[in-house]
């Protein structure tokens, strides 16, 4: 089976690529060696390739960037996405957010639920999901990190070791993403023979202010932080941004897991594991 990837230096795609299965042949390509704002550059990629299958795992995710670079969004997230299923006649899998949800629910979202997004971010990846066929597969998951990512997890490691105290948003909920479970998850939807959407993100509840005061905590425990910080829970509105962000975008995962006969590991055990990897790249 050769199948190409793109977004391959992405959190995601490095994922993907290391948890291939054997008889996967790998195309792996990013921004230098495909232009995805330009189907011309899309189109001779698939052509010269001929895959039999695509994961699209890249995008364009600066999520408040994107309120003034819409078109560039929109280019990546969603035209993008036309021209991939335009020219190639085989399965794609594409990867999209929780972020296509207004936020308004009071129970998790189910692949099924109406979009509502609002955020240039969120439409964007709306419209990706659009062109997508009856036969391809498109994966919701929430927010995303790994070791030696760019992510909220590294972000808060840096400030936790820079500043005397930390203030985080209590009142956006949903749950954290392992990178690496994601691409397990992704390949065996594609073993599967699966079509149509499905969700997945870690079991569990949180908060952004949940997530931080458990990285604070596990690393303190690994020793990747050498003091503790008093972590403030703060409202939205005393951390305004350019994009408006869901209040609530838990994903209701249960055909993803049924499907897949597995378990579902809850946020923290993959915290955990991110960390000690995080440890031992230094």
């Amino acid at each position: 089976m050769k199948v190409l990837i793109t977004g391959a230096k992405g959190q995601l795609g490095r994922g993907l690529i290391a948890a291939s299965p054997d008889d996967a042949a790998i195309h792996a390509v990013d921004i230098d060696d495909c232009d995805l704002t330009n189907e011309g550059s899309i189109f001779n990629l698939v052509g010269n390739i001929a895959p039999d299958l695509i994961i699209n795992a890249a995008a364009y995710t600066a999520v408040d960037n994107a309120e003034s670079e819409e078109d560039l969004a929109a280019a990546i997230n969603a035209d993008a996405v036309k021209a991939l299923a335009s020219v190639h006649s085989g399965r794609i899998v594409h990867v999209s957010t929780d972020f296509v949800f207004d936020g308004g629910s009071s129970r998790p979202y189910r692949p099924e639920d109406k979009r509502a997004p609002i955020s240039t971010y969120g439409r964007t990846k709306a419209r990706g999901e659009d062109h997508l066929r009856p036969d391809d597969i498109l994966v919701r998951t929430s927010w995303v990190y790994t070791a030696g990512g760019q992510n909220f997890v590294r972000t808060m490691l840096r400030l936790m070791r820079e500043k005397p105290e930390l203030k985080v948003v209590a009142d956006q909920i949903g749950a954290p993403t392992w990178a690496p479970g994601l691409a397990a998850v992704i390949w065996g939807l594609v073993k599967s023979g699966a079509s149509g959407i499905y969700h997945h993100s870690d079991a569990g509840t949180a908060s952004w202010y949940d997530f931080a005061v458990a990285i604070q905590e596990e690393a303190l425990s690994l020793g990747l932080l050498s003091r503790e910080v008093p972590i403030h829970p703060i409202p939205t509105s005393d951390y305004p941004t350019p994009a408006a962000r869901p209040a609530f975008s838990l994903l209701d995962c249960r055909k993803t897991r049924e499907l897949l006969g597995d378990g579902h590991t809850h946020w923290r055990k993959n915290l955990r594991k991110m960390l000690k990897e995080e440890q031992a790249l230094g």
